[in-house]
């Protein structure tokens, strides 16, 4: 079967965009061969700066012939809708349909239309131009004498040259014959920009990465960040030095270069005196280069990869990095100067007064009036949280100084980070310190959540009055358009309530943050049926729906969420913990059992009410005529204290064995007791018995949404 081998070369493609750029590739093509009849065996896309690939193995070599029907007129329909049915079938002459017979419809004509399968390289010639011209590029350009011509073609730098190769192993593949924007496909690629410059002849894919290997272009970006990391690791061994791991900067540094060579420069011994965080920011941000340490801290090292094995050995490219690094390094030791000197000099006051004319949102006001709903927010809960409310509050003022400081206008990622160091400097409580760096977090899924009390209520309320805010100006996530990062907010708040094990419902902190946003940005206080209506019913269903997502991850059942998670539960520990102990009982028997009891009971009780058949208000034991009904009765009553209690305390774990407990007096009750006894009062007591095992086992969840 054949195999087709694709590139699109061109200037340099954005670092940021080649992975996706060359997956968007890979789904487009067999997306467009799949819809065409086509079949293949298997598809791999690769990447470099200059080119994106895809190698497809055991494509078939046509389509398939199509075969279909196409119902016709009544035989004895007009000439003109018969002549109607011809063209359209593209029959020249009736004698071409074939007549059926349908009993009640009578005679009709019914046309075989017949489409013959294509050859996959016309397939292929039809298909790719398209693809090409309505690449998904978030940003693309036009150039050349063309780009002023309406229609002209559009890439994200300017395309070079088209590779396209067609054929089963055994022969000689052929071009796909087509062209883009003036540049016609061929079998010709190019190598190295500075070792292999010249065109370069391939057949299929092992030809191509062979003959690309030998012209310095490393294709597979996994192995260019596998030679990296290696070669780096041993460079910096022999210096005695360690590399500092950066995944994300890894892969950017491999998607610029192509023939990865790893150097090593030094910046000035002085500038160690820097915060590590801000030196290793300013050597990746401004030379994409990676920090290396000794055992005692940091060295004065770092390490570059350049993109050529240079005659001198790399020595000027070493020291061209190295005078860029030392002056962005002296950049940032003056940011760090001034910023200390503010620091010991006026203390926080100056920034955070600079905070009013800072815009937060056009709706919501300044960032120094979000401070201050931050910092009233932090206070109250502070309590829930076991935090001092005058530490809680103090650093919520603080949290969002620095972003006034040089050093973090600078480097935006810094802050938080640089705010602790600030307060450590001011003298500042540790608590509050942490707190300023840690109240972003999580930040991702993999980011910790912050435990130290004070930390836990500046967070908490960060993202309460960010949520409250938006919700109060219908700016809400819609799809998958996020602008404010509202679902990573809510999500933060899930993670630091749950690995924190705090018991706080969230209506009454999300009523406070929304009283503050209104009254803060509209002036005026929320109207109840606002707050607790539309509140409670959209902004709590919004952290519903993050919590079955973040609990589904941990491997909770989907039926378990529903069964728990009604409208108003606003508990997430408590939520959390009954999914738990829910899912433990219902994997054992008497769960399993109890579950189908249940069942049973809710299907009689809803058949009796559909026929309207009399329940009775309460139990009267005065009624019972078989022993398994006391039972049942003694059996419910006693559980419903012991769920009531443990409930109460939040300890779903302890509640369950009083659910469990159920189940034999459940199971004998149906054994023993014919339930549509012919005493009307007594088979309405029976049913409301029946009615009274839900009353129980609601209090832990809705049984009737468990799978």
């Amino acid at each position: 079967m054949p195999d087709l081998l694709f590139e699109l070369f061109s200037e340099e493609i954005p670092a940021r965009m080649q992975r996706k750029a060359a997956g968007d590739l890979r789904k487009l093509v067999t997306d467009a061969l799949v819809d065409a009849g086509l079949t293949y065996e298997g598809a791999r896309e690769y990447w470099t700066p200059r080119r994106l690939v895809l190698d497809l193995r055991g494509l078939t070599s046509a389509s398939k012939d199509v075969r279909e029907e196409r119902k016709g007129p009544r035989t004895d329909a007009p000439v003109k809708a018969i002549e109607g049915f011809l063209r359209g079938a593209g029959l020249s002459s009736i004698d071409e349909a074939e007549t059926r017979e349908d009993p009640k419809k009578g005679s009709f004509y019914v046309a075989t239309i017949v489409k013959p399968g294509r050859p996959a390289a016309d397939i292929l010639a039809d298909i790719l131009p398209s693809i090409i011209e309505n690449f998904p590029w978030p940003k693309s350009m036009r150039w050349g004498a063309t780009s002023s011509e309406a229609g002209s073609l559009k890439w994200v730098r300017p395309l070079q040259s088209i590779l396209c190769t067609f054929g089963p192993e055994t022969e000689e593949p052929e071009v796909v014959d087509f062209a883009v924007g003036g540049v016609a496909a061929s079998n010709i690629t190019q190598g190295h920009r500075f070792h292999a410059a010249g065109d370069i002849a391939v057949k299929r894919f092992a030809d191509y990465a062979e003959k690309l290997e030998r012209a310095h272009v490393v294709l597979d970006a996994e192995r260019r960040k596998d030679m990296i990391r290696t070669d780096a690791q041993n460079l910096a061994f022999a210096k005695g030095l360690e590399l500092v791991s950066d995944e994300g900067l890894l892969e950017e540094v491999a998607n610029l270069v192509e023939w990865p060579v790893p150097l090593i420069g030094a910046f000035q011994q002085s500038y160690l005196d820097l915060p590590d965080e801000v030196i290793r920011l300013t050597i990746k941000e401004n030379q994409k280069c990676f920090v290396l340490r000794k055992a005692e801290g940091l060295s004065n090292s770092f390490l570059l990869v350049a993109n050529i094995e240079a005659s001198d050995g790399g020595k000027e490219i070493i020291a061209g990095n190295e005078k860029v690094v030392n002056a962005r390094l002296a950049d940032a030791d003056f940011f760090w100067g001034t910023d200390r000197q503010q620091i010991a000099t006026e203390g926080f006051d100056p920034w955070i007064e600079k905070l009013d004319a800072v815009t937060f949102h056009a709706k919501l006001g300044s960032q120094g009036a979000r401070v201050r709903r931050i910092e009233s927010l932090a206070a109250k809960l502070a309590e829930t949280v076991e935090a001092g409310a005058a530490l809680a509050a103090r650093a919520a003022k603080l949290a969002k100084a620095d972003l006034n400081s040089q050093m973090v206008y600078e480097f935006p990622e810094l802050q938080g980070f640089m705010g602790a160091r600030y307060a450590q400097i001011a003298g500042e409580n540790a608590a509050v310190a942490a707190a300023i760096e840690e109240h972003y977090s999580p930040l991702g899924p993999t980011d910790d959540v912050p435990t130290g009390p004070v930390s836990v209520a500046v967070a908490l309320a960060d993202k309460f009055d960010l949520l409250a805010g938006f919700w109060a100006i219908d700016q809400k996530p819609t799809g998958s358009k996020d602008p404010y990062a509202l679902r990573r907010a809510a999500l933060g708040i899930i993670r630091i309530v749950l690995e924190n094990k705090l018991s706080l419902p969230l209506i009454p902190a999300v009523k406070a943050a929304y009283d503050q946003v209104h009254r803060d940005a509209f002036g005026q206080d929320v109207t109840a049926e606002i707050r607790d209506g539309g509140l409670a019913d959209d902004l709590l269903g919004f952290f519903h729906d993050r919590l079955k997502v973040y609990l589904r991850d941990q491997g909770a059942r989907h039926d378990l969420l529903d069964a728990v998670i009604d409208e108003r539960a606003d508990d997430l520990l408590a939520i959390a913990g009954r999914v738990k102990a829910l899912g433990e009982f219902l994997d054992t028997e008497d769960g399993k059992n109890l579950l189908a009891g249940t069942r049973r009971a809710a299907n009689i009780l809803a058949a009796e009410e559909k026929k309207g058949t009399t329940i009775a208000v309460t139990v009267n034991a005065d009624l019972f005529e078989v022993e398994a009904e006391s039972q049942l009765q003694a059996a419910i009553a006693k559980a419903e204290k012991g769920v009531s209690d443990h409930v109460t305390e939040g300890r779903y774990d302890l509640a369950i064995p009083f659910i469990a407990a159920l189940r034999a007096p459940v199971d004998r009750f149906f054994d023993d007791v014919l339930v549509n006894a012919e005493d009307e009062a007594v088979r309405a007591n029976r049913l409301a018995l029946l009615q009274s095992i839900g009353g129980v086992t609601a209090k832990v969840a809705d049984f009737s949404c468990i799978a």
